[in-house]
């Protein structure tokens, strides 16, 4: 069992930045994928990056290129920096763990989920 606890979410205007933080609680996750999904209102929860035990990573069309996804093994923490954000990228964002060993973005994949942060951007 794991616990993730995110952290960093906040208000923006378009084209703001925000570095997103999630902490896990053991280290026993760290050779396995981790990711970062979110969810607009009324909307279903879409993965948006991930990355894996050999720190091969893999976006969302929608983000590539404006998202950069890292993570901190001796620290148990994985990281999203969001930069030129959209209110397209308005939503709830979730980490997850205790993914696949490569870096998938697919929800069904992945066993631990943290309660999300609140990413809003107003244009």
């Amino acid at each position: 069992q794991v616990q993730l606890v995110e952290s960093g979410g906040g208000s923006v205007q378009t084209g703001g930045s925000l570095k997103l933080s999630c902490t896990a609680s053991t280290t026993d996750y760290s050779t396995y994928c981790m990711a970062w999904f979110r969810q607009a209102p009324g909307k279903e929860r879409e993965g948006v990056a991930s990355i894996d035990g050999k720190l091969d990573t893999n976006y969302a069309d929608s983000v590539r290129g404006r998202f950069t996804i890292s993570r901190d093994n001796a620290k148990n923490t994985l990281y999203l920096q969001m930069n030129n954000l959209q209110p397209e990228d308005t939503g709830m964002y979730y980490c997850a763990t205790g993914g696949p060993w490569y870096p998938s973005l697919a929800s069904e994949e992945f066993t631990y989920w943290g309660q999300g942060t609140q990413v809003t951007v107003s244009s």
